[in-house]
């Protein structure tokens, strides 16, 4: 039977379609208060209506906030604390996989702004909330593409070398991990846990949204993929499980825990990685 989610407070970044929106109807359905983002205001519309049909049993609403963006995340995170006090689950989720090089308005490289410093700045502008609840979750959505790469700390901006953009998603999804388990251990014997996951390889938009591959390419490869509703199955049980209660600094894959790359546990590229983004945020970490 599921656990009942009732009068929890949830925020799901990425929450207006794929995995975001199957994960955010699960905890909607077990009746938590959710709050849903995006860029989009058409399809957060769209998404806070279809999770009403579904019978959501507590609050749904959406935040429209483009996260790669700092003043954005930082709106985000006040808007948040505002609206619920204390925060019981938040789901980083959101990330994106571009075939060329770009900046943010802030100047960053896209890919590691909105798959790594949202990450690191939305949560760790939350932990005070999320430390309110008395015993809160936060789930880094990474990914099994984390394997194989290693950080290049003279070119975290990825200025040498962007081709197609694979690689640079690749090493995104490897600062997940360093983060996730940094931050574990610095917020470690807390009310908060933090855990991250492998979804699997979901058929979404991801790889055509822009324009990473073609789009006759990736719905072959798709053909190959697991249903959103499969996918979202280790974010809502990582989110959500009984069984999940106090565990800290995992990396889960299918539901179970799992060893990530050698590559992830190196704990001097975490703290570099650490203080690196500390910087690149330029805010005070709550995570201290």
């Amino acid at each position: 039977m599921d656990e009942t989610m009732s009068g929890k407070a949830c925020l799901i970044t990425g929450g207006t379609g794929g995995i975001g929106l199957v994960t955010a109807r699960a905890l909607a359905r077990r009746g938590a208060d959710v709050m849903i983002v995006g860029r989009n205001p058409e399809a957060g519309a769209a998404a806070v209506a279809e999770l009403r049909r579904a019978g959501a049993g507590g609050t749904v609403e959406f935040v429209a906030a483009d996260l790669s963006r700092q003043s954005e995340v930082r709106r985000l995170a006040a808007l948040a604390a505002d609206r619920f006090g204390r925060l019981d689950v938040l789901i980083n989720n959101a990330g994106g996989m571009f075939r060329r090089r770009t900046l943010s308005a802030d100047g960053i490289e896209m890919t590691f702004a909105l798959n790594h410093l949202a990450y690191f700045l939305l949560s760790d502008l939350l932990l005070p909330a999320l430390r309110a609840s008395g015993r809160a979750r936060i789930v880094n959505v990474a990914s099994g593409a984390h394997r194989g790469v290693a950080l290049r700390f003279d070119d975290l901006q990825s200025e040498r070398g962007y081709v197609g953009g694979w690689s640079v998603y690749k090493r995104s999804k490897l600062a997940n991990l360093l983060f996730t388990y940094e931050f574990a251990r610095r917020i470690e014997g807390g009310p908060v846990c933090v855990n991250a996951l492998h979804p699997g390889f979901v058929a979404t938009d991801i790889g055509v949204r822009n324009k990473l591959v073609p789009s006759w390419l990736w719905r072959l490869v798709s053909l190959a993929a697991i249903s959103p509703e499969e996918g979202a199955r280790t974010s809502t049980h990582v989110a959500a499980s009984g069984e999940v209660e106090g565990v800290h600094g995992k990396y889960f894959v299918r539901c179970r825990p799992a060893q990530s790359s050698p590559q992830s546990y190196d704990v001097d590229a975490a703290r570099r990685l650490w203080s690196v983004s500390e910087a690149m945020t330029a805010a005070p970490r709550a995570a201290a």
